[in-house]
């Protein structure tokens, strides 16, 4: 409580990505397309899936989510980082930044613990066909989500709480275009070292032990696929290596900056990046060019569409 009550910074300043006005307009384009293609790109892939009755398994159920979860975690950051770049003075209030950490750490964890889900799922389709239907139905589907949304809620939770005990008197610049754990604990006017180790083991353990997983249940995917047929072994790997690509992308840059808080790089924030900008922008594109259910249902929900709008002519 003490720590609570000295806090004296009302608000923070972001540096941004650059200082150069040349540079933040053509960043503030690029971003803008991204950021809306993010919207529409992954608000179509929920649609088609939620209208498409053959769609409806637990593996498109997941991606329905993927989908979502991407929209949201891409809202966090980018409108703010949007409006930056517009501006001389990037500022964001206490609260606020607060709130921003807490539902990025959030969405974060919740695609964290959905991916390692995604890659559960296709394991038991192809190494354990016969045991699907009862391992994974829609049943214990809906519960793996409630699940991952518990986690994700508990672990912003504590990476809230460790943020905001500590007391903030001083210095109010912040490296980044956004807020996060790592560059505002250090503003605060305390020593770190202890909250800075428990972010290692929480969000950098997290992060790395599912990509663990999923790199081992993809390892093991990829060997069991000498027994299948030769349409049975592409089929699983146009879908694995689909979900292998948003993996690498998103845990990539993750693992690179939780797992050593204390440490920061001038390359930190073109990582972060990849994984809160270009992340949820190339999931739709990498899930639907490689996969022909979804492009199939999409192209018959666009002919349902052009039917009953002659239908109303």
């Amino acid at each position: 409580m003490d720590a609570l009550n000295q806090t004296r910074v009302l608000q923070f300043v972001f540096l941004g990505l650059t200082d150069n006005w040349v540079l933040e307009i053509l960043f503030f384009m690029a971003f803008s397309v991204m950021y809306v293609l993010t919207l529409l790109g992954n608000s179509l892939i929920m649609v088609t899936i939620v209208f498409t009755p053959r769609l409806n398994t637990p593996m498109y159920f997941f991606l329905s989510n993927l989908s979502f979860i991407d929209i949201c975690h891409s809202s966090v950051t980018v409108p703010k980082m949007l409006e930056g770049l517009l501006l001389e003075r990037k500022t964001i209030a206490f609260d606020n930044c607060i709130a921003q950490l807490f539902f990025l750490h959030l969405f974060a964890c919740a695609e964290i613990f959905l991916l390692t889900i995604m890659a559960y799922d296709r394991y038991v389709a192809i190494c354990a066909p016969l045991y699907y239907p009862n391992v994974m139905n829609m049943k214990v589907s809906v519960q793996l989500v409630f699940a991952l949304w518990l986690g994700g809620t508990v672990h912003s939770l504590v990476q809230t709480f460790l943020t905001i005990r500590l007391s903030y008197c001083g210095p109010n610049i912040i490296d980044s275009y956004f807020c996060d754990v790592p560059p505002v604990i250090k503003l605060a006017c305390a020593d770190t070292y202890l909250t800075g180790m428990l972010i290692v083991s929480n969000s950098g353990t997290i992060s790395l032990s599912c990509f663990l997983a999923l790199v081992t249940s993809y390892t093991v995917i990829l060997v069991s696929l000498k027994k299948q047929s030769a349409e049975g072994r592409r089929k699983a790997l146009s879908t694995c290596s689909a979900h292998f690509m948003v993996v690498a992308l998103f845990f990539g840059p993750c693992i690179f900056i939780y797992t050593r808080p204390d440490i920061s790089f001038s390359i930190d924030k073109v990582v972060s990046v990849f994984y809160t900008v270009v992340t949820p922008v190339l999931n739709p594109l990498i899930y639907t060019l490689r996969n022909e259910e979804v492009k199939s249902a999409m192209k018959h929900l666009r002919q349902r569409r052009v039917f009953f709008m002659k239908s109303c002519t």
